[in-house]
């Protein structure tokens, strides 16, 4: 029996040698796996969550483990990091995983296996064994979480391979975009005639280390004879939040430059209008010139 199972064993080393020396030659951004020294029936892998999803800036380790007849059946694959699409230490029933071997091709890999798993992660989860459907905001909050530490799983040579995998996809993984979680309306001007007031509003409170959409507004109206006009111009930035109480908020640079360049294109504005209504009126342009 032990000789039978040795030769069934044969034609899956020799397939597992080739695509290890496939995913050393050929790496990728995208994942990484890497087979344990003392068995290489079972892999370590790490994916990076796709871009434009919840998943975006995440790096998820999981398990794979191959069988005897690789590449004639298929293998089976559990998660080791909290996603919100996947429970952990699970085997997870996917249409490329041993739960369907009906679908499974020997032609393919665990590089095409990895391929398939990260456009999965988006995927309604429907009732498949071991799918989770967590909200979005949970899985973004658990991607950025994903990237602190790797998994803790296994004896310490796996747990040194899973450290190795997780510094790699660092390297290779941006962290996810902030969320802009709010607007705030920061300075409003208002002007009657020549008189122009600067006022401060604050749309809501944000956490420390988020960052907010500012939007500026500046309005500037006034009266000429029977004729009224106004001008607004609204500039939008992004910028992290600081939140210190005790200490009085300092513009930054780039925020006084925005502002008096908004301020000096309404004043030119408002000027040009002026002088249309001035020569609509008969005044003439000859006397216009200063203007």
């Amino acid at each position: 029996m032990a000789s039978q199972k040795q030769k069934v064993k044969i034609p899956a080393v020799k397939r597992i040698q080739q695509e290890l020396k496939e995913m050393q030659g050929n790496s990728s951004d995208y994942f990484i796996s890497l087979p344990l020294e003392d068995d290489m029936f079972e892999w370590q892998f790490a994916i990076r969550g796709p871009s434009d999803t919840e998943f975006e800036g995440g790096i998820y380790h999981g398990r794979i483990q191959l069988p005897a007849e690789y590449p004639f059946k298929p293998p089976s694959f559990m998660l080791l990091t909290p996603n919100g699409r996947f429970e952990t230490q699970t085997k997870i029933c996917l249409s490329i995983s041993n739960y369907h071997p009906e679908h499974w091709q020997p032609s393919w890999s665990v590089r095409t296996a990895l391929v398939a798993l990260i456009a999965f992660m988006p995927t309604e989860p429907g009732r498949a064994l071991g799918a989770l459907d967590y909200p979005k905001e949970v899985r973004r909050a658990l991607a950025l979480k994903s990237r602190e530490a790797p998994p803790k799983f296994g004896n310490p040579e796996r747990q040194t391979l899973i450290n190795e995998i997780h510094q790699y996809m660092l390297s290779k993984v941006p962290p996810p975009i902030p969320q802009l979680p709010q607007t705030l309306v920061e300075h409003s001007i208002h002007g009657e005639g020549e008189g122009l007031q600067l006022n401060h509003q604050n749309g809501g409170a944000a956490a420390e280390g988020e960052f907010v959409e500012v939007v500026r507004e500046f309005h500037w109206h006034g009266d000429l004879g029977p004729y009224r006009f106004g001008i607004s111009v609204q500039l939008r930035t992004t910028r992290p939040v600081r939140n210190e109480p005790d200490a009085p908020r300092l513009p930054f640079v780039g925020d006084r430059i925005l502002t008096y360049a908004a301020v000096g294109l309404i004043i030119a504005i408002g000027l040009l209008l002026l002088k249309k209504l001035l020569i609509a009126n008969g005044y003439g342009a000859g006397g216009m010139g200063s203007l």
